[in-house]
This record gives C-alpha cells, structure tokens and sequence, in this order.
C-alpha cells in the first residue's frame, strides 16, 4: 500500500502548481484582497468614530456632570431649553450636595461679536470663575474672571484661540475691545486650545461674567430666579460621580417640588460615552459585516476557480492516483491551494486596509486605528474562508476514478 504523501513536499507541489498559473492565482485573491482590505479599512474608520468621540468628551473635564433643564421628551420636543434650573438650583447644589467639589452654572446665547472691522457669530456664555477649573480650561494669555468681577458685573471677557484669530488676529488681544449687542468688553484672557465636541466648538466663543450676562445681555428677569440653560458640577473624584448624581438628583426633586416627571436631567461622562459606544459600536459591526459579504465573494471565486481548475486537471489527476496516489493526497494538495490563496489573499488585504486606515488617520481628522488583534482575525478568517469553500472542490478531485481520468489523455 502506498505510503502517505509528505506534507512538505504536498505544500511544495501546491506552490508549483499555483504559480504556473500566476495570473489566475491573483484574480482568485482578488476577491479575499478586497474582502479583507474593506474589513480591515472599515473597522478602522468605525474605531476612529469612537475614538474622537471619546476624545471630545475627554476635554469636557475630569469628574464632570451636567444638570440640564428638561427631560428627555420636552427636549426632543423643543429647540429652545426649557426655564427650569435657576440660579438659586445650583447654589443649593454648591451648599447642600457633600460629594460635589465646584458648580459652575452656565447661560450660553449665539451673538454677533465684533472687534473693530471684523465681525463673527459665536456662542457667548455667562459664567462664574469655577468655570474654569470645573471644565478644565487652560488659560494661553491673561486671566480668568475674578470674584470681584462677578460682583460688579465687569464688561470683561474671555475668549478661546479661533474667536481671536478671527477678529483680532494681530497682537496680543489682552486689554483691547470687543462689541456684543450694544456693550463694550475688554479682553482679559485668551483659552488654551480645547477643540471641538460634537460639532460645537469650544475655541470659537466668548466667556463673560455671569452677572454681566443676566444684567446686561441676556434679558432674563432676575425676579424670578435666574434661568440656566446648565450646570457644570466636578465630583470629588471618580468614586463619588454615581453619588453626586443620586444627590443632585434629590435634592432638585425636592427643590422642583417633583412627584412624577423629572423636569431636570443629570448626565455624567460615563453616560455619554456609553451612548456613543453603543452607536459606533453597532456601526463599527455594521461596517465589518459589510467587509464579511466581501470576504464571502471572495470565497465563492476560490471554489468556482479550483472547480475549473479540478476540470483543467483531471488528466493530472488520473495519472498521479495511477502511480500511486491516495484520495487523500489529492484532497491535500487542493485544500492547501485554496489555503494558500487565501490566506496570501488575506495578507494582501490587510496591508492594502492598514494604508487605507492610515491614509484616513493623516488626511481627516478621524483618529482611524486598528488593532493587530482585528489583523489577525480578519487573516485567520481569511484562511478559514478558503478552507471551508476549498472543500468542494478537493473531494471532487479525490473521488475522481483514476480509470476514468486517464480515458482523456
């Protein structure tokens, strides 16, 4: 009985056959290339979503929640903030709630700035000095607001580097002017650079004091308590984040006077980024099995080409089980060329997805990555796919009748 064929020498017979035939071999990657080159590619660009995403809200602060007025249906129902947090709301929040470090209560409007012949629509926020400790802004230029600013309520302001870019771009702003509505504003201080979150970008605004906002701006009626539209809050630290939100959360209840509906929502970090997992994440497994449908293709070429390539070969075939051959070195041989393709495929295309991924990284601001772990499973799935749609085809040559074969020649 003839003895089994070794694997080396089935490997080495599968390579030669492959590359006699180079320009079939390349069209029958071709569809694993590109299969694997769109998952790869893909992945990346829904990692990168969630990577700016998690970016941005980084620069919110460290330890931050957000109490906002409304609940989630009056939002979804209305442009404009609902009128229920007031200033008196976050002063109880300051006093009464043990686990908060700072609140910094915030009235924002979009205004026309402007600084001698330039002009710019920007957000302008109402703030407190806490402000910037809470957000975690960094001052470039200048200072920030003191307390006796707050108390006087000084036409001061503070801007980030876009807004000074745009209306005074030469020299230093600090000391010079700006006109919001009817009033006049010294610059006392220019942010650090903080970026964009979510569209709205934090250097292109202006921060005034939060009583030259509500005395002289916003035309909110102090009478009736100041409206917010929120209110930043820095928890002690990461452990004590869940407990702010249960105190705040009670504390505005009794103070709204709430038995049902909440008229107030209290959002931390961790819930934003939970919410925008969940969207790029569902959308990072949409992207990947689009890439799979490619990868499937790709599969289904493999068989069709080794089915003709069974065909083409069944002289071959015949001959080799005459002299000796087994079934099972013929399946070998098949199996491993449809490996071999494959998995050659599979490598290629996660070469060709790495400089796509790279190429969105440099040229977008996209933050696309994609971890090697993602490579190797995309490869290994790669020759998985080969294995499985290689099977056809290696036990229609293994079954072949070597008699019956050898009529052809």
């Amino acid at each position: 009985m003839a003895s089994r064929l070794p694997l080396a020498e089935t490997v080495g017979m599968a390579l030669t056959t492959l590359r006699s035939n180079r320009l079939r071999s390349l069209l029958t990657m071709l569809g694993i290339v590109i299969g694997n080159a769109s998952v790869i590619s893909l992945v990346g660009v829904g990692q990168g979503a969630q990577n700016l995403a998690e970016g941005q809200l980084s620069t919110l602060g460290a330890n931050v929640l957000f109490v906002v007025p409304g609940n989630n249906d009056t939002r979804r129902q209305g442009i404009d903030f609902p009128k229920t947090l007031v200033l008196d709301d976050a002063e109880a929040i300051a006093t009464q709630v043990p686990s908060v470090r700072r609140v910094a209560p915030q009235i924002t409007l979009s205004e026309v700035i402007q600084a001698g012949g330039l002009s710019t629509s920007a957000s302008v926020s109402g703030v407190t000095p806490e402000f910037l400790t809470v957000r975690s802004f960094d001052l470039a230029q200048g200072r920030f607001f003191s307390s006796g600013d707050l108390r006087s309520a000084r036409n001061v302001a503070v801007i980030g580097p876009d807004l000074r870019d745009k209306l005074l771009p030469n020299g230093s702003a600090i000391g010079r002017q700006l006109r919001i509505r009817d009033q006049s504003f010294e610059v006392i201080g220019v942010l650090g650079a903080k970026g964009a979150v979510f569209g709205s970008n934090q250097d292109e605004a202006a921060y005034v004091p939060l009583t030259t906002m509500v005395s002289k701006l916003s035309g909110r009626d102090p009478t009736y308590g100041v409206s917010l539209n929120f209110i930043s809050v820095e928890a002690g630290d990461d452990d004590s984040i869940n407990a702010a939100k249960f105190q705040i959360t009670n504390l505005l209840r009794q103070r709204h006077r709430l038995l049902r509906e909440d008229d107030f929502a209290v959002r931390t970090q961790k819930d934003a980024l939970t919410i925008v997992s969940t969207i790029t994440g569902g959308l990072t497994l949409m992207l990947a099995a689009i890439g799979a449908v490619s990868l499937l293709v790709g599969g289904i070429g493999i068989m069709n080409i080794m089915l003709v390539s069974v065909s083409e070969r069944t002289q071959e075939i015949g001959l080799r089980k005459a002299l000796g051959a087994r079934s099972s070195d013929v399946l070998r041989q098949f199996l491993v060329e449809s490996l071999v393709l494959s998995s050659l495929g599979g490598v290629i295309g996660s070469a060709v997805g790495l400089a796509a991924v790279a190429v969105v990284a440099a040229f977008t601001p996209l933050p696309a990555a994609v971890g090697a772990g993602t490579v190797l499973i995309t490869v290994g799935l790669s020759g998985s796919i080969g294995l499985f749609f290689g099977v056809v085809p290696a036990r229609r040559a293994a079954r072949l009748d070597p008699i019956v074969a050898l009529r052809s020649l």
